[in-house]
């Protein structure tokens, strides 16, 4: 699935320009390349169609978005100020690691999340005993402060960071109405939503082959834009996380971030940007090839997203069949639910099994590498919430078609072996 040859004559063509080579070898603008950020607002506008149109000035380019929530962290936040990292749980597990590195070791909170996503009222519960608890920190404490003011930033009180569509590693896609409470709770508790948007594109309706492919929801950045009258402060309360690394590669390190005009601008001024360049300016220049000739609107639709249906399809007959009689379950399944993509299956094991003795006893009978639900805990609580010490993860886009049925074979012999000993 990856663009070996159009990537080639890109780079070609790029290296053989002299005015594009020349920017691309320089260390760039603070907010990236400006082709490259004017390509993305036009795709952007075309696919999510917003109420109203992106301009490039609401996007910079980043080197990922891994890369990218260090850098609104070193400019949004302050260890004395930004109280609390809120994340729906299940989640993404190696961000850990990047609040914790941004001094937020200790402070992170799971919240659970249901059918439709992150349950908001149980954040909003959540925060308003924070604020109630004494645990707050008082207006005294708020003038403290380890980060200069600087006129382009502000310091968010708290942070909430979600996968609003196919979420990493559940596949679940949050509502619109879920979306539309998240951002009043954002803005209630001067919050900052950091929604990891790298799922998006890899959207299909297995139910109904024939559609279109479209994106399940607006998001989050698109709604913070319209909602009771727009954004309450020129930087919004929702920073949206893209990335290039799901769609061509995660080497070639390219992604975006779009907020009001005013959040990117100040997103862009980070130290690391303004010392080093924009980030990827070099592959920018060819990342931006694909875009300018609509070769990777169309590389999406006409093969990821294709492959992508029939992999998860695959995986899941694959599920059924050889592990259905012994209770495993999954979601999503791609023949029932409505929306269906992302790169995941998120499987819950019967009640008499735990998903550490599964994975313990895959690697050592079968050398089979598996997700383990515990994994995706939020760290600071006493136990992994709801099902975790049940579920696995099982990714369909990374190995060829043929192992993913196999994989299952062996997990299905596994699970065999441990029941006969329990039993």
């Amino acid at each position: 699935m990856l663009p070996v040859e159009r990537l080639k004559q890109a780079a070609d063509n790029t290296l053989s320009n002299k005015v594009i080579f020349t920017e691309g070898f320089a260390y760039g603008p603070d907010e990236g390349y400006f082709p490259l950020r004017k390509n993305i607002a036009n795709w952007l506008s075309r696919y999510y169609a917003p109420a109203q149109p992106i301009s490039a000035e609401r996007i910079c380019i980043t080197g990922g978005a891994s890369q990218n929530l260090a850098c609104v962290l070193q400019v949004f936040t302050d260890p004395a100020q930004t109280e609390i990292i809120w994340l729906v749980e299940p989640t993404y597990h190696l961000v850990f690691w990047i609040f914790e590195d941004a001094g937020f070791s200790g402070r992170m909170r799971g919240i659970p999340e249901d059918e439709e996503g992150m349950d908001v009222a149980a954040l909003e519960r959540a925060l308003d005993a924070f604020e109630r608890s004494g645990d707050s920190a008082s207006q005294d404490d708020q003038k403290k402060r380890h980060k200069p003011h600087r006129p382009y930033r502000k310091i968010y009180k708290h942070v909430i960071y979600c996968v609003p569509c196919f979420s990493n590693p559940s596949g679940t896609t949050m509502s619109h109405s879920r979306r539309e409470a998240l951002i009043r709770v954002a803005r209630k508790y001067n919050a900052l939503v950091v929604a990891d948007d790298v799922y998006d594109f890899l959207s299909w309706g297995v139910t109904h082959p024939a559609k279109p492919v479209s994106c399940p929801q607006l998001r989050l950045v698109d709604i913070d834009r319209v909602i009771d009258g727009g954004p309450e402060d020129r930087f919004g309360n929702v920073v949206s996380n893209g990335s290039f690394s799901k769609l061509i590669g995660p080497g070639c390190r390219v992604g975006w971030a779009e907020g009001t005009e005013d959040f990117i601008h100040g997103l862009s001024q980070a130290g690391s940007t303004r010392s080093g360049g924009a980030p990827s300016q070099l592959t920018s220049t060819f990342i931006n090839e694909l875009l300018e000739d609509n070769f990777l609107p169309e590389y999406i639709a006409n093969i990821i997203v294709p492959e992508g249906r029939r992999r998860h399809c695959l995986l899941a007959s694959a599920i059924k069949t050889h592990l259905g009689h012994f209770g495993v379950s999954f979601t999503p399944d791609p023949e029932t639910n409505p929306v269906a993509g992302g790169y995941y299956i998120w499987i819950q094991l019967p009640a008499v099994l735990t998903a550490t003795q599964v994975c313990q006893e895959a690697l050592e009978l079968q050398n089979l590498v598996l997700g383990c639900g515990e994994t995706f805990a939020v760290p600071g609580g006493n136990a992994p919430g709801g099902d975790l010490h049940r579920r696995l993860r099982l990714c369909f886009m990374w190995e060829d078609e043929g192992r993913l049925v196999e994989g299952v074979g062996r997990l299905g012999l596994v699970i065999q072996s441990i029941l006969t000993k329990v039993r």
